[in-house]
């Protein structure tokens, strides 16, 4: 795969098949690399989550500042953390739904 050819690590062990995870080389700057299946729910979910927040200042505050919290709390238990963040990321998604109807919201293209 290419982006294993630039040294980051295919996490096999994600258990969502539409997902494939990445992860920085041991020593390397923290990085997560999320590829999505093209038209796939996890797909529409992440650019609707990332379109709102763009537009929604007050939200990506209260997210920022949940991550950072939970980073601290729970250091290297990723599943631990990414339990707490869920939800607040509903909460948000309940909005982001309704934002999408009032303008219309479509996918645009990915930021890769």
């Amino acid at each position: 795969m290419p982006l294993e050819g630039l040294g980051y690590i295919f996490r096999a062990e994600n258990p969502e098949r539409t997902k494939r995870y990445f992860r920085e080389a041991p020593g390397q700057r923290r990085t997560h690399i999320h590829v999505r299946r093209w038209g796939s729910w996890a797909e529409q979910f992440a650019l609707l989550f990332r379109d709102y927040l763009r537009v929604h200042p007050d939200d990506v505050k209260r997210y920022a500042a949940l991550k950072y919290s939970l980073a601290e709390r729970y250091g290297e238990d990723r599943h631990a953390y990414t339990e707490a963040k869920a939800p607040l990321i509903w909460e948000i998604m309940k909005k982001a739904d309704q934002w999408s109807q009032e303008i219309g919201w479509e996918p645009g293209a990915s930021d890769a």
